[in-house]
C-alpha cells in the first residue's frame, strides 16, 4: 500500500506513528493549545491538527488505545470512529471518560490508534424474504449460549464447529481450589 497523505490543519500537528513494527493501529496525537479536563461521564472532541486521504477502498477506523481506556478509562465516546476516503475534514477523536476521576489530555498526548482497512460497499436492496439460517431472528446473545447437560458435566458448544463434530472435549479432574490459584 501506498503512504497515506496526511495535511497539516494546525500549527504543531504530529504525525501518526505506529508503536511498533508490526502495529496494526498508528497512534492519533492531540493537537491542543491548552490543556483539556474531562470530568467522569463527559466527552471531549480533541483535535489532531491533520486531515488526510483515506485510500479509496479503504477507511480509516479510529480505535481506543489501550492503554489509555484501561489505565486512564478514555475511550471514544462512538467506541469505533470511521474515517471515509472521501473525507478531508480535521481528524477529531471524541474521548469519552469512563471513570470516577476526571482526566487531563495535553499537546502530544497519544489519544487514539487508526487502523486503514479495506471496506466492501454492496448495493442494498429491498427483498421479500431472506434465506433460512440456523441462527434464524436469535440476536443479542443468541449465539454464545452454550449447553449444560446436568451440574457437573463438561459444557458444549451449541454449535459444533465445522468439520470438528467428532472433537470431543475432554473431561478434567476437578482440582482443588488451591491448586487452580484461585481463577475458577
Amino acid at each position: 500500500m501506498n503512504a497515506v497523505r496526511v495535511k497539516i490543519l494546525r500549527e504543531n500537528a504530529l504525525l501518526p506513528t505506529y508503536g511498533s513494527e508490526q502495529a496494526a493501529g498508528a497512534d492519533l496525537y492531540a493537537c491542543l493549545e491548552s490543556t483539556v479536563v474531562i470530568h467522569p461521564g463527559e466527552t471531549a472532541f480533541i483535535p489532531t491538527g491533520i486531515s488526510l486521504e483515506v485510500p479509496v477502498g479503504c477507511a480509516g477506523l479510529i480505535y481506543a488505545r489501550s492503554g489509555l481506556a484501561c489505565k486512564r478509562g478514555l475511550a471514544p465516546a462512538n467506541k469505533v470512529g470511521v474515517v471515509d476516503s472521501d473525507y478531508r475534514g480535521e481528524i477529531m477523536v471524541a474521548l469519552f471518560n469512563h471513570g470516577e476521576a476526571a482526566q487531563t489530555v495535553v499537546h502530544g498526548d497519544r489519544i487514539a490508534q487508526m487502523v486503514i482497512t479495506p471496506v466492501l460497499t454492496p448495493a442494498y436492496c429491498w427483498a421479500e424474504d431472506l434465506e433460512d439460517t440456523a441462527r434464524g431472528a436469535g440476536g443479542f446473545g443468541a449465539t454464545g449460549a452454550i449447553r449444560y447437560t446436568k451440574p457437573g458435566s463438561v459444557p458444549t458448544p451449541r454449535f459444533a464447529l465445522r468439520g470438528c463434530s467428532h472433537i470431543l472435549p475432554a473431561k478434567r479432574k476437578k482440582q482443588p481450589s488451591a491448586q487452580r490459584g484461585g481463577l475458577f
